[in-house]
């Protein structure tokens, strides 16, 4: 085992043969670069596509996932087939409709997307919830569905962070969620 300084010795060797092949300019220019990028990955757009089970879809036995049981409608219901992994207020209850914000407030840049199962037609179709922002938070048609919602370390997988960072000029306050179809999931 090395001494302490023989330890001393071989770090301070190496660290000068590092200084030696690098500049300082040229190391600021790489963590700034590296800090840069980690503060721009918030603004990419998030997968939260549940797991589909293509056999118990083609069954049509209610929900394929079997957790959460939707209906179609009413669409300012928490259990609204759409509303299978929103957290958060429902727009169609506050002026707006489930692909427009209301009145007075500005769509976030940023969003998640969630499989959610229509019972109508049997088929799994991607959600991307989209938060609306700028208006203080509407207290009416409040959600807590967690469908396909994994632990906080995987937040693409997530609905509770509130993406109103990425609204247009000071829009940070959250109002409520839209749910527009993406598409067909699977």
């Amino acid at each position: 085992m090395l001494g302490k300084s023989q330890f001393d010795d071989l770090f301070e060797k190496m660290s000068r043969k590092v200084a030696g092949h690098t500049s300082r300019r040229g190391f600021i220019g790489r963590v700034g670069t590296a800090v840069a990028g980690v503060a721009l990955v918030p603004l990419l757009p998030v997968d939260r596509r549940g797991r589909v089970s293509r056999a118990n879809a083609a069954e049509g036995a209610g929900d394929p996932r079997g957790k959460w049981t939707p209906q179609d409608h009413d669409v300012q219901a928490c259990d609204y087939w759409r509303h299978c992994s929103i957290d958060g207020n429902i727009c169609d209850c506050s002026g707006g409709s489930l692909t427009n914000c209301p009145p007075g407030t500005k769509l976030a840049s940023s969003s998640w997307v969630a499989s959610c199962y229509n019972p109508t037609d049997k088929q799994s179709y991607l959600i991307s919830y989209r938060d609306c922002c700028g208006a203080n938070m509407s207290t009416r048609c409040s959600c807590l569905n967690t469908e396909g919602e994994l632990p906080v370390y995987r937040p693409e997988f997530g609905n509770d962070i509130i993406w109103c960072f990425g609204a247009e000029d000071d829009a940070m306050t959250y109002h409520c969620t839209i749910s527009p179809i993406v598409g067909k999931a699977g």
